[in-house]
């Protein structure tokens, strides 16, 4: 698949982006205190929005990464979810933050939580860049929400269709129609 930037229109700039997850660096800090914090980023989509946020927090913080899915290729979740890389590390009692990139149906988000509280950690908070209510299909919180939108498919900052798009340095909506 040819990049096609003409089929994407900006839905979010970079620097609305950048000043949001300032002010989303600042909401942690000031729930989490002083606790040192295992911050713990899906990947691939949730790159660099975790990498602007991890450097943004003036916390001590350790980095681990979960590589989970439930997308196959395509705009549409497969529904199944596979968590396929885990953590290197222990988090039992520990205070965790899931970063990811969005959550519209829930259900990674949720096999996520589900996995991470078997280690028993102290506690955990989750915070996403983008979230789509209108397409929750299972019931999960969301402690830090970046950005809320409507139900279209987005690419950009770390988000993809098909491997492509993730390093346009915005949030656009993806559409064979946009030129």
């Amino acid at each position: 698949m040819v990049k096609n930037r003409q089929n994407v229109k900006v839905l979010l700039s970079e620097k609305v982006i950048s000043n949001r997850v300032k002010e989303l660096a600042r909401q942690i800090e000031a729930d989490c205190g002083n606790v040192e914090l295992i911050v713990i980023g899906l990947l691939k989509g949730a790159c660099y929005f975790f990498a602007d946020l991890t450097r943004k927090l003036d916390l001590n913080v350790q980095i681990e990464f979960i590589k989970a899915s439930s997308y196959g290729s395509g705009q549409v979740s497969s529904g199944t979810v596979a968590i396929t890389q885990d953590m290197s590390c222990s988090i039992s009692g520990k205070n965790v933050l899931i970063v990811e990139d969005i959550v519209d149906t829930g259900q990674t988000l949720k096999a996520v939580l589900n996995h991470l509280w078997s280690f028993s950690p102290a506690s955990i908070r989750t915070c996403t860049l983008v979230d789509k209510p209108s397409r929750r299909k299972v019931s999960v919180d969301v402690d830090y929400i970046g950005f809320t939108i409507e139900d279209n498919f987005v690419v950009g900052y770390g988000m993809d269709l098909d491997g492509m798009y993730r390093d346009l340095p915005y949030i656009g909506i993806y559409s064979k129609l946009n030129n």
